[in-house]
């Protein structure tokens, strides 16, 4: 299996758990590394840490994207591309009476290689982050090329899907004279500062064994470490932090329960609720304004029918 696939199969794994009872998810693939997505539910929620790079063009929707140090909103027509090992936490929702639907391309590091290896590239590097792309007819012309593809009822041929994710990355090119420093950086995580690391990540709901990953450690180095850094275990340490930023968000961002849920780590409301109850004494609801949790309950009650 190729590391791309590999990859894909995890992503794929993470996906199908969070959406084994709900049949308003469809997801269609023409090739391993190109998919359309459709999702007509409430909202769905992942947490990102690729292998890969994902070019993404967002058809219909919202997606919001969480990160350490800034949020993303994107709308339809938006085109963005999550760099690979970027943390984030991204919340993807219907809107405007239309499901949440995007065309998803990956870009694996050996098909990188395999473009840049004969190129002039740029030595430099930038901090990674989420690269939201301006409307451009190339860009804007070649996603659309896509859809009719998915309508295919036989195996995508594989010369095809390579001419197409060549042309995406020549497109990025052409329209972002820096995203060589990017897509071009083919650098491992290296070992890093734990502690450093964990206060500024600690929201996302990751495997320990991920967070060692992107800190340079194995799991059992990384555990070593953090318990030399903290003097506590991972979890203990991870759930006090979360639920001390969800209380500050909900005191003095005034933000729903759900919300904060979603965006401090926790898998659902129902664990967010109880652990938060058990910590601070009450549950997240007292610190909201009765009124707002009367507005909350009657658009669950319009969104139910």
């Amino acid at each position: 299996m190729k590391h791309g696939q590999a990859w894909l199969l995890t992503l794929i794994d993470v996906v199908t758990l969070y959406h084994m009872s709900n049949l308003d998810y469809q997801v269609n693939y023409i090739h391993p590394e190109i998919k359309l997505s459709c999702y007509d539910g409430k909202l769905f929620k992942t947490e990102a840490a690729f292998d890969d790079h994902l070019l993404v063009w967002l058809i219909s929707g919202e997606t919001k994207i969480i990160q350490a140090d800034e949020t993303l909103v994107l709308e339809a027509g938006n085109t963005f591309l999550i760099p690979r090992h970027q943390l984030a936490t991204i919340i993807n929702k219907p809107k405007d009476g239309l499901p949440h639907k995007a065309v998803a391309m990956h870009l694996s590091v050996d098909r990188l290689r395999n473009f840049y290896k004969d190129k002039e590239k740029s030595s430099n590097r930038f901090a990674s982050r989420i690269v939201r792309f301006q409307q451009h007819p190339l860009l804007q012309s070649f996603m659309t090329s896509l859809i009719p593809y998915f309508e295919m009822q036989k195996d995508f041929p594989e010369d095809i899907a390579s001419l197409k994710i060549t042309e995406a990355i020549s497109i990025l090119r052409i329209i972002d004279k820096e995203i060589d420093k990017l897509l071009a950086n083919f650098e491992e995580p290296h070992k890093i500062d734990l502690a450093a690391f964990m206060e500024k990540n600690f929201m996302f709901n990751m495997p320990l064994a991920k967070f060692g990953y992107l800190t340079g450690r194995s799991l059992t180095t990384f555990k070593r470490d953090f318990s030399k850094a903290f003097n506590t275990t991972p979890q203990r340490w991870l759930t006090q932090k979360r639920l001390e930023r969800a209380h500050y968000q909900l005191t003095e961002k005034h933000q729903r329960p759900v919300d904060v849920c979603y965006e401090t780590g926790f898998e659902n409301l129902s664990h967010f609720s109880y652990a938060f109850k058990k910590q601070f004494g009450y549950a997240p609801t007292k610190l909201i304004d009765p009124r707002e949790i009367a507005f909350n309950n009657s658009d669950l009650s319009r969104t139910i029918k």
